[in-house]
């Protein structure tokens, strides 16, 4: 079986079930595990993901307005590659390359030759139970029904085990940002894995999309703990793009600031995703919630704290 992931969670997934040798291809975006940066790559952005987070959403904005595509396939590649399966999502089309970019201007899937006897599997979850039977749906069309199995069972276990050690202690407050400007609040997944973690998210929906909120919402709720991990930014990322933050009406002010409860997550790898990765962020999040009940495995990689 041939596999391309047009998903960097898919391509993350692909590899955990034991299926990384049949991947063929994969997206700009898939990065992990390291050596899938060898395999050829098929899709690109059509706009300058390079700038500060202010200008990539004014590109995008401005594309969508205009009803263009965000993501380019390579589809004379991606015929070459031949595969028996693609990879790809549904769940938000900023993000990552959808069904949709497969087909712009007449082409792709519907239209190639050697391409419409593939089977496509989309992701497309906004909760942990959804990535969860994602990870189910797509073992199965790998034909990975028990490492499937396995992989969950892990993960539910490792999950347990957490909320078992966070169970009797009190739960503080945090807002997690998952992008800078304009601020948006995390909703998905990311208030269950807050949940998961011992603390209370103020601010985001479970189960929801990420919206664009007001820096007045943040100051109204006033949280504990400040968790910074944009969408598609590395830790250095997110550094350079912190004098935004600080710059923000009454930043000093803010009870986090205030008490040294800033961090600055790994939201390319660990948040934002819906890989297993993913998961490891309610680990992570623990650690930033309840320093020294919590083992800090992941501070310094995949996390650490501002200022």
């Amino acid at each position: 079986m041939r596999i391309v992931s047009l998903l960097a969670s898919g391509t993350e997934l692909t590899c955990a079930l034991g299926a990384g040798e049949q991947l063929v291809g994969r997206s700009h975006e898939c990065d992990y595990p390291e050596w899938v940066k060898e395999l050829p790559v098929v899709s690109e952005p059509t706009f300058d993901v390079s700038g500060s987070s202010g200008e990539i959403d004014r590109l995008v904005r401005a594309r969508l307005r205009a009803g263009l595509p965000l993501y380019r396939v390579d589809e004379e590649r991606l015929a070459r590659l031949a595969p028996d399966v693609l990879i790809t999502q549904t769940h938000c089309e900023v993000c990552a390359v959808s069904p949709g970019d497969l087909a712009h201007g007449g082409g792709g899937v519907e239209a190639a030759p050697a391409l419409r006897r593939q089977q496509v599997v989309a992701l497309s979850a906004g909760t942990l139970s959804g990535i969860l039977d994602g990870f189910r749906g797509v073992a199965a069309v790998l034909d990975r029904r028990a490492a499937g199995a396995r992989l969950v069972a892990g993960i539910e276990d490792k999950l347990a085990a957490l909320g078992a050690r966070v169970a009797t202690l009190r739960r503080p407050s945090v807002v997690c940002l998952e992008w800078i400007d304009p601020i948006f609040c995390m909703g998905n997944w990311g208030p269950e894995l807050v949940a998961h973690a011992g603390g209370e998210s103020l601010l985001g929906v479970a189960g929801a999309h990420s919206t664009t909120g007001a820096w007045a919402d943040v100051r109204r709720a006033d949280p504990e703990a400040l968790v910074v991990a944009p969408c598609g930014f590395s830790l250095e990322r997110t550094a350079r793009e912190m004098p935004t933050l600080e710059a923000q009406p009454g930043w000093r002010a803010l009870r986090a600031v205030r008490e040294g409860r800033v961090y600055l997550a790994d939201g390319n790898l660990y948040f934002n995703r819906s890989g297993p990765s993913v998961f490891d962020s309610a680990q992570i999040l623990a650690e930033i919630l309840h320093p020294g009940a919590v083992a800090a495995q992941f501070e310094g990689r995949a996390w650490r704290r501002w200022g």
